[in-house]
């Protein structure tokens, strides 16, 4: 079992990072084979919606996402982690997801409509944070990673949510959100 764990925050050692890494030590803890990606630390651009992936399901540009896409195809779960920035994703995370539109169309490809009903590639998961108590805080951000998933060929089992955890530390101040956490990713490595 390959777990790929995706840090979506600018912030280092922020609290979806924290949750990220409890997630990942469950997984661990349950046998799982651990890898990372920090988008913050990729040099991508967003999707430029060239068609270039159209016919071959291979994107065209040539940047740090060579070496992502070998990682989604490796991983049987991935855990995306993400701050809320104004109801969605932060810019660099939301780049990479955007440039799962290769995979997408790889899908398409190899696929027909019959066997797009069904996900062949693993199961992925969301952690999400906001420092607001809006109701809404979390829709939009669970809609863009059903869909990423869903161009990864993965289905989306859903995920863990936590409101008001704002400085960057205040996820310490609540042990039961990082045993959630660890819960998730343990849930996570069994789940294939």
């Amino acid at each position: 079992m390959k777990v790929l764990g995706i840090y979506g925050s600018e912030r280092r050692g922020g609290n979806s990072d924290q949750l990220l890494d409890r997630a990942l030590a469950g997984a661990e803890a349950s046998g799982a084979i651990i890898s990372k990606i920090y988008a913050r630390d990729l040099m991508i651009s967003g999707c430029r919606s060239c068609g270039g992936c159209d016919k071959t399901g291979v994107c065209v540009v040539k940047d740090d996402m060579s070496d992502v896409y070998k990682m989604f195809e490796e991983a049987d779960v991935i855990i995306l982690a993400s701050p809320i920035y104004f109801y969605a994703m932060p810019g660099q995370v939301k780049c990479l997801v955007d440039r799962a539109q290769a995979m997408w169309s790889r899908r398409h490809l190899l696929k027909t409509p019959e066997q797009r009903k069904t996900y062949d590639s693993g199961k992925g998961y969301l952690i999400a944070v906001g420092a607001t108590r809006g109701q809404n805080l979390f829709e939009g951000v669970q809609l863009t990673a059903r869909y990423f998933y869903d161009a990864l060929d993965m289905s989306y089992e859903g995920g863990i949510f936590f409101r008001k955890l704002d400085k960057k530390d205040a996820v310490n101040e609540h042990p039961e959100m990082l045993d959630e956490a660890f819960e998730l990713g343990k849930k996570a490595a069994g789940a294939k």
